[in-house]
């Protein structure tokens, strides 16, 4: 059974047409060459850093156009799409297998903290398009928000200071600042609790 002949089997012919596929108007910001040495740099050197090695790895994110504050802590494993389309703030924390898929600019604070395998995802599709035409939206987190582990963060989100957005949830729209917010699709529960006087320095 040939290719054709099975898809046929399915019955229902598709809405979407991917042999036209398009991106209106987009543009990654960078050039074919530094996006494939990017790319290299990222699949063989990023990952044989060692593992405390932020200093080198921040260095290297620099190099390609971000812009990253001090003291910023990068796990070897984690992922950025196009580096110059991110910017981390002082004292914040990239964990293993995090992705920041900055197909538009992500913008993290001062002091947050994106856990292990969490997914920053700037683009998606327009489902009434039969072109399926991507669609890309900034996603701010700002300062003291902790996205824990395992987190899905859409386009166009912007998470308020100091929010704390718990493990496997799913954000697919602006979460409030100072809040615990939860789920899938993800709500504010509850304040954070924040007695304790902050450190002047934040």
């Amino acid at each position: 059974m040939d290719v054709k002949s099975a898809a046929d089997d399915f019955g229902t012919p598709p809405f979407v047409d991917l042999s036209r596929y398009h991106q209106p108007g987009y543009e990654a910001g960078g050039s074919r060459v530094k996006m494939l040495v990017w790319w290299l740099v990222q699949a063989v050197i990023f990952p044989l850093t060692p593992h405390t090695a932020h200093g080198i790895r921040c260095w290297l994110l620099r190099l390609f156009g971000a812009k990253i504050g001090q003291q910023v802590m990068i796990r070897p494993t984690a992922r950025f799409t196009y580096p110059w389309n991110v910017e981390i703030g002082d004292c914040s924390w990239v964990g293993d297998d995090a992705v920041l898929y900055s197909l538009a600019p992500i913008r993290l604070g001062r002091h947050c903290v994106i856990s292990q395998k969490s997914y920053l995802c700037t683009g998606s599709h327009d489902i009434s398009d039969p072109r399926f035409g991507l669609m890309t939206g900034e996603i701010v987190i700002e300062n003291g928000v902790w996205v824990a582990t395992d987190c899905f963060v859409g386009p166009a989100v912007r998470i308020g200071a100091n929010a704390v957005i718990g493990a496997r949830s799913t954000v697919l729209q602006p979460m409030p600042g100072g809040q615990v917010c939860l789920g899938t699709p993800c709500k504010p529960v509850k304040p954070r609790p924040m007695d304790q006087v902050a450190d002047a320095g934040r």
